[in-house]
């Protein structure tokens, strides 16, 4: 009887021991015919770092408007929409690390923890001597920062004369430290505890004389803070680049390869004119009228402008940014062409519309809003998604027809009709005789409507801003 049991465990133990071998065998075997995209570098030791062999970017970034932000809309932001088209060419999913400072994401970067910091950085020659950089993508000028209501410095040489605040580890710090070679009694302050857009804030809160800021995040922030001043620069062009870790050769590679071809693409400067080409236009004492109205006027019509986007599927902040553009919320406004109401409806398209008096500011919003709608129905399928909003608001200033024969002289000269910002450079020339006689429509004021579009978006901007605040 014992030599029965044992004979039983024995080939039990051996059942067992196949079945494990087998199993392993399997999982070697599979792994083995893996695509080799799943395996496509070298194994590596478990340091916890992550790595691109499993798929996946990790990049650090900077949770600030010129960079990465999180919005009615998601997260956006220039860098973090130019890291999600090189993360689909290389079929990667994305892990963004957002850290407060620049300080702190190159500690991160020596620690090996990321592939690479999108935040913008500016590429520097003693940056350069510790760092990958990868191709340039934009470029800055440092400037000078102070508040317009009071002294500030009218040159360099005056400089030495205020305080200046500045963000520690930056490349203000660099630029200034060449700049005391022949300014020897300049000086200035530095902050671990305040970044760039914080410190701007300040300065317009006139906590700080003045600060350095590039001349990218002034443009934005000013909108906000329509109070600060340009001084003056103390640098000339200076390019903003991504940082790679160190042994990333084969990515900083890949990322120059592709940039190469996709800055040549109209999706890059769809990007540049979504983020930025909007934000040249500043009138010092329209923004601050704006914010004013922002506070006293909107809160007695945000209601229509939310049940109207909500109704056909539209931002309520851009139908409040459009209204504001065509009457600065008064629902009285009236133009010598006849055209009445918080919308600025035409007497036969309200009629259209169904709205049956146009200085009633909830029948108005309805029926501009159903307006918009209407005119993104007509715009071409070619163009997609969200590209189609710029086309349709164009549309309702200057006419679809109008919008149609842009598209038409584009393709004569070999540009995308598809490309809001390829349209932005065609629409002026609907004012040129020798282009309009051509076209089926005929002459328009083509600036009319770039600027137009470029106004509505740069106060919705604004007014997403404010209501992040107010939260």
């Amino acid at each position: 009887m014992l030599i029965k049991v044992m004979t039983q465990g024995i080939r039990k133990n051996l059942s067992v021991n196949l079945h494990k071998r087998l199993l392993r065998a399997f999982i070697i075997l599979s792994f083995c015919l893996l695509p080799c995209s799943c395996r496509q570098s070298v194994e590596t030791e478990d340091t916890g770092k992550m790595t691109i062999a499993e798929g996946k970017l990790t990049v650090l970034t900077r949770n600030v408007p010129t960079v990465y932000y999180e919005g009615p809309e998601g997260k956006i932001g220039f860098e973090h929409d130019l890291v999600k088209e090189f993360a689909d060419y290389l079929g990667y999913d994305i892990e963004f690390k957002v850290l407060d400072g620049v300080k702190e994401i190159f500690d991160t970067m020596d620690n090996g923890m990321a592939d690479l910091a999108a935040a913008g950085i500016t590429r520097t020659k003693m940056r350069e001597t510790a760092y990958l950089f990868g191709p340039d993508y934009y470029e800055v000028e440092q400037q000078v920062i102070c508040h317009r209501n009071g002294l500030y410095p009218r040159t360099l040489k005056d400089l030495p004369d205020f305080e200046l605040v500045v963000m520690a580890d930056s490349s203000y710090v660099e630029r200034l430290l060449e700049l005391k070679k022949d300014l020897p009694d300049l000086r200035w302050e530095t902050t671990d505890i305040y970044n760039t857009e914080q410190l701007l804030e300040k300065v317009w809160k006139k906590e700080f004389s003045c600060t350095v800021s590039d001349s990218n995040i002034v443009a934005i922030n000013r909108r906000y803070f329509p109070e600060l001043l340009v001084a003056f620069p103390i640098s000339e062009k200076q390019p903003l680049a991504w940082v790679i870790k160190k042994d990333e050769t084969k990515l900083a590679a890949e990322l120059t390869k592709w940039f190469k071809e996709f800055q040549k693409t109209s999706r890059f400067a769809d990007l540049k004119e979504r983020y930025y080409d909007h934000i040249e236009i500043f009138d010092y004492v329209d923004i601050r009228t704006f914010h004013r109205r922002i506070k006293n006027r909107l809160p007695k019509y945000q209601q229509f402008f939310e049940e109207s986007g909500e109704r056909f599927n539209l931002p309520w902040t851009l139908l409040a940014a459009k209204a504001y553009q065509e009457s600065h919320w008064n629902p009285n406004a009236k133009s010598p062409t006849g055209v009445r109401g918080i919308m600025m409806l035409t007497l036969p398209t309200a009629a259209e519309l169904e709205v049956t008096n146009r200085l009633d500011p909830q029948q108005s919003i309805m029926g501009g809003s159903k307006y918009i709608r209407q005119l993104i129905d007509r715009v071409p399928r070619s163009i997609p998604g969200k590209n189609r909003l710029p086309f349709a608001i164009a549309a309702y200033n200057v006419g679809m027809g109008h919008i149609y024969d842009a598209r038409t002289l584009a393709r004569r000269q070999g540009k995308d009709p598809d490309s809001w910002n390829e349209i932005k450079s065609i629409l002026p020339q609907l004012s040129q005789k020798k282009y309009y006689k051509t076209l089926k429509y005929g002459y328009a004021r083509g600036r009319e409507p770039v600027r137009y579009v470029d106004r509505i978006y740069n106060y919705r901007d604004i007014l997403e801003q404010k209501l992040m605040e107010n939260k």
